[in-house]
């Protein structure tokens, strides 16, 4: 998350909106990116990032400068995350319907276009690895994908999750063979 430009944290504190309108147009993007690649669904990513800056602007007097403000703004995106999953897990013991799988076949990762027939390809692989990575156990889907896809250092990671060093290496390590796992397979039928 780019902090390139000066958001006065008092001015924050204090309630200035013109603050807390560049504080979004600085990190809402981030913050949507994370969640759309954590839920693979665009509604409830832009849903969530609603509530993680309505949760920023209710909270910012308790931010402390002890870490970035965009580590901050992270963990309450994980932490909003989590509380989705939950309420999501509820829903569906009381008998609703929701789709394991929330991937949208058109969603890839960036990939250089080659053409049609590889557009597809890739489209697949990205599916297939992206319903891989929805699989994991929920700290090894949290730690892979805030290293991997949104390339945060481990000792942001380590902030954001409020894990140690070797908790964040080792769930990325599991995270990474638990993936290497459920796709060979796949590998082995479609790349030969």
């Amino acid at each position: 998350m780019s902090e390139t430009k000066h958001i006065d944290i008092e001015g924050l504190k204090k309630g200035d909106n013109k603050e807390f309108s560049l504080l979004i147009d600085l990190h809402a993007e981030k913050v949507f990116n994370l969640l759309r690649g954590l839920l693979r669904n665009e509604t409830e990513a832009e849903d969530l990032t609603q509530e993680v800056f309505t949760t920023v602007f209710l909270t910012i007097s308790q931010f402390k400068g002890d870490s970035k403000l965009s580590t901050w703004i992270y963990r309450i995106s994980v932490n909003k995350f989590k509380e989705h999953v939950r309420h999501r897990s509820r829903k569906k013991r009381f008998g609703f319907m929701f789709s394991i799988d929330t991937m949208n076949a058109s969603e890839s990762l960036l990939v250089v276009s080659q053409g049609p027939l590889e557009d597809l390809e890739n489209k697949e692989r990205s599916a297939v690895l992206y319903a891989a990575i929805n699989q994991l156990p929920e700290k090894q889907h949290l730690a892979f994908t805030l290293h991997k896809i949104e390339g945060l250092s481990q000792q942001e990671i380590c902030t954001i999750l409020n894990l140690s060093i070797t908790a964040v290496e080792s769930l990325i390590f599991r995270a990474r063979k638990n993936l290497q796992h459920k796709l060979h397979s796949y590998y082995q039928e479609n790349e030969l």
